[in-house]
């Protein structure tokens, strides 16, 4: 995202803090402080791995120190190519510090990814193998004991099949050629199928669906849809506890699909509710919750493939998840196109 109101304005506001102080200090810095002094908001930036805001705020600090202390001053013009060279090397720099930032990052998403996998993919596992092992060494389990162990392995079986769905959601999403598999989808059917992955007791005592009767059918990617409901099902079910409820609705409103994801809990504080859509990002009060912080970010990744728009909110007594996608086609036009 080339601006983001959590990096470029708080910079921005750096750069004209450090401009504010040299030019109160003007007469007692010398020319090459002043270059320096412009040179740390381009490295602030430069830290966030962008190349295009870096390049922003790199400009506009070059624009600064050429108009108000290159001289002639207030002027853009440049007589000495040795300042040519100080904004070359402005720009350079912003470059390398960035190409580096990145790499740091790259090396700390592949370490989040292992310890998601080795963690989250670990824990059902050792579920799995457990209930497995005593179904097999004890021979006299009551059909009452049998079947909780049977439902703790469906369970865990499920949560590993979602992280790893994620993951290769993920996979696919990053391809910036991705073309969607569209076809007509049911989404209350698809909201169905996604349902089959919990456990039935919760839903039946938490979970309340209401949907528009006179719901069209939707011209969207059928898998994609259905994870999007799956991630957004995990996350209410794993924020709210037994006495807690869960309100899902879809309705159509004009040329658009209106969903609903609210579940009683907590309020988030603002920053989290900024940042909660980013990958591997877990709330610093909820880390006791098992996840790799990746469901919702596959969320947005998945809306935004269908043009659509994905946000969180504090409403009354818990968080809602509201989505909107556009109808990109009517299920009308079907019959003319078979024809």
């Amino acid at each position: 995202m080339f601006f983001d109101s959590r990096y470029t304005l708080p910079t921005l506001a750096a750069l004209a803090f450090v401009t504010s102080i040299c030019l109160l200090f003007y007469d007692s810095l010398e020319l090459i402080n002043i270059a320096l002094i412009h040179f740390i908001p381009i490295i602030v930036i430069a830290l966030e791995g962008n190349y295009a805001r870096t390049t922003l705020i790199a400009s506009i600090s070059v624009l600064l120190f050429n108009y108000l202390y290159v001289p002639p001053v207030f002027t853009f013009n440049v007589y000495d190519i040795i300042h040519v060279w100080t904004f070359a090397i402005f720009l350079f720099f912003g470059y390398v510090i960035t190409w580096q930032a990145k790499k740091i990052k790259r090396n700390e998403m592949k370490e989040i990814l292992l310890n998601t996998i080795s963690h989250d993919l670990k824990t059902p596992l050792s579920s799995i193998l457990g209930s497995i092992t005593l179904l097999l060494e004890d021979q006299k389990l009551s059909p009452e004991t049998q079947k909780t162990l049977l439902n703790d392995i469906k369970n865990s079986s499920d949560k590993m099949n979602r992280l790893i769905n994620n993951l290769l959601d993920n996979a696919r999403l990053k391809d910036k050629k991705l073309e969607l598999k569209m076809e007509w989808c049911d989404l209350e059917d698809l909201l169905g199928v996604a349902l089959k992955d919990f456990d039935d007791a919760h839903i039946k005592r938490s979970l309340h669906i209401f949907i528009d009767p006179t719901l069209p059918l939707y011209w969207g990617d059928y898998n994609l849809l259905g994870r999007l409901f799956a991630n957004l099902l995990d996350n209410a079910f794993k924020y709210s506890n037994q006495n807690k409820q869960i309100y899902i609705k879809l309705k159509q409103e004009d040329d658009r699909i209106r969903i609903l994801f609210f579940n009683e809990s907590n309020p988030l504080n603002e920053r989290t509710l900024e940042t909660i859509f980013d990958k591997f990002y877990r709330a610093e009060d909820n880390q006791e919750i098992s996840g790799s912080g990746i469901g919702l970010f596959i969320c947005q990744s998945i809306v935004q493939a269908h043009h659509g728009e994905i946000r969180a909110y504090n409403k009354d007594n818990g968080i809602c998840f509201e989505i909107t996608l556009p109808i990109l086609k009517y299920p009308t036009k079907l019959h003319n196109e078979a024809e």
